[in-house]
């Protein structure tokens, strides 16, 4: 089983990888702990989705510490690779987004895959609980699954959230609300469009944690096409993962079993968000949860 990890980000949000936040005790970074978490749970390979131009950088700063412990692989999420007869608008600076990312490991993916983001924190349960359901499913299926969150375990103290609030049926999912400006008011949580809404903090959210089979990749790409087709103005629209969850759940062709965890989630949302989770990680490192120097 593989893990996918969308990194092209990284380094315009870091400003360089190498300039990445460390919050382990010896300056590991998030991604150690997931691709970390990920083999104790079983996973054989690692494909990391990045930028062309950051592949030295992540590389050498990433890739060379864990080349020995993993199969690992990168590919390039390119602005140019996109469905024929279309082209890139002169003014487009990035990629296509998520879904795009995701579809950028198409040729090198071929067994049942998780997808998570490369800076987000989402505990070892988490990666143990996914590897379990998908280890089962059979890979020319269209049996998918997520692992969802508790909404009070993803929150920052430090300012509002953005979360996919997962609208779940027996054990399924069967929409996903996008809700921004999350945040405490008055030791309740709300959220703030159009006035002011509580929410239920047990509510279980969406945090870019998905399990797929290699058959997801004809329909996203379908969908890609649709993306280009729907779409005038492609300068910053973005292609994103969700999308492809949804449409698939629309259309019937799929089904996303709901794994639901209770580790902590942590997206680092703001600068006081890595020193909260830097004392956590150290605290599991004295629990033995992880050793203190992840990688020797």
């Amino acid at each position: 089983m593989i893990l996918v990890v969308m990194a092209a980000g990284l380094g315009s949000r870091f400003g360089g990888i190498k300039q990445m936040t460390g919050v382990g005790p010896n300056g590991e970074f998030i991604i150690d702990y997931s691709v970390y978490d990920a083999i104790q749970a079983g996973f054989k390979k690692v494909v990391f989705v990045i930028r062309r131009d950051i592949y030295d950088d992540f590389r050498n700063t990433i890739g060379k510490r864990i080349e020995n412990k993993i199969d690992v692989e990168y590919v390039f999420q390119d602005i140019n690779d996109i469905p024929e007869g279309y082209s890139v608008p002169s003014d487009r600076v990035k990629p296509w987004g998520t879904g795009h990312a995701v579809l950028s490991a198409r040729k090198v993916v071929d067994d049942n895959f998780i997808v998570i983001n490369a800076d987000d924190f989402y505990g070892r349960d988490s990666f143990i609980k996914i590897f379990s359901y998908l280890k089962n499913v059979d890979k020319n299926s269209k049996n998918y699954c997520m692992v969802s969150y508790k909404l009070v375990n993803t929150m920052s103290k430090y300012g509002s959230v953005s979360r996919g609030i997962c609208n779940v049926i027996d054990g399924n999912l069967v929409d996903i609300n996008e809700r921004t400006n999350i945040i405490y008011k008055d030791g309740k949580l709300v959220y703030i469009e159009d006035g002011e809404h509580l929410i239920d903090d047990g509510a279980l959210v969406s945090v870019n944690f998905w399990g797929f089979t290699p058959s997801m990749f004809e329909d996203a790409y379908r969908y890609f096409v649709d993306f280009f087709k729907e779409n005038i103005d492609l300068t910053k629209k973005e292609f994103y993962l969700p999308t492809i969850v949804k449409n698939s759940i629309s259309e019937g062709i799929a089904s996303v079993k709901v794994l639901e965890s209770d580790c902590k989630f942590s997206g680092m949302t703001y600068k006081e968000d890595r020193e909260e989770l830097s004392n956590y990680i150290c605290g599991l490192v004295d629990l033995g949860v992880y050793p203190t120097n992840l990688w020797d």
